[in-house]
């Protein structure tokens, strides 16, 4: 989800390609490559404050270059997109939110991305997923020959999965810590029927 931080601060300077593959396919590589070039944490740091995210911190100082071990609440995910929907610049909402629009099946990781919103419940969506500790893509549909670029390692022992967007006029965030070992397609799984269950009770 900090991806979308990071798309942010970027567009309050201007578009770049890079936002493309990171958003749509959650290239990993490309988000490294922007929070390089911006300032790394000072990222969360000016987004936190711009938007009012009370639970939301940059990786601690011995892990500076890895976006992924900042913090970030569910509650705070649903600030991000009130703020992209109600508040940012009329550009940056194009841009990111025709993005997610278009996320793609596949992750640039090779990791299949249609789980939780994407299963639950039919387009119109937009979303933004995130994952980590599966190891290796599983398989089809989305594994090829191409090594797998994959997020840092947590250091929780234990994988993640996450499914955040927008469904018609419904916000949409569902972050899970699964148990150690579960496999992605297991998670997939708990998550989707997750979020069908978030959703029906929302009247969606």
């Amino acid at each position: 989800m900090i991806k979308l931080l990071i798309a942010l601060d970027r567009l309050e300077k201007g578009d770049d390609p890079l936002l493309r593959p990171m958003l749509r396919s959650s290239d990993d590589a490309a988000a490294s490559e922007l929070w390089r070039r911006n300032g790394r944490g000072a990222i969360v740091t000016r987004m936190a404050r711009e938007i009012g995210l009370a639970e939301t911190a940059p990786p601690p100082a011995a892990k500076p270059g890895f976006w992924g071990y900042s913090a970030l609440s569910a509650a705070d995910v649903v600030k991000i997109y009130r703020y992209l929907l109600e508040k940012a610049p009329a550009r940056s909402r194009e841009v990111v939110m025709g993005h997610l629009r278009h996320a793609t099946r596949c992750g640039t990781d090779h990791f299949d991305q249609y789980f939780g919103i994407p299963r639950a419940v039919k387009r119109p969506w937009a979303v933004k997923q995130g994952w980590s500790g599966y190891g290796d893509a599983p398989g089809r549909p989305c594994a090829g020959g191409v090594e797998p670029v994959l997020g840092p390692d947590l250091g929780i022992g234990r994988p993640v999965l996450h499914t955040t967007g927008v469904v018609g006029d419904k916000i949409v965030a569902v972050l899970t810590l699964q148990p150690a070992g579960t496999s992605f397609e297991a998670a997939s799984k708990q998550l989707t029927g997750l979020t069908g269950e978030v959703l029906r009770a929302s009247g969606g």
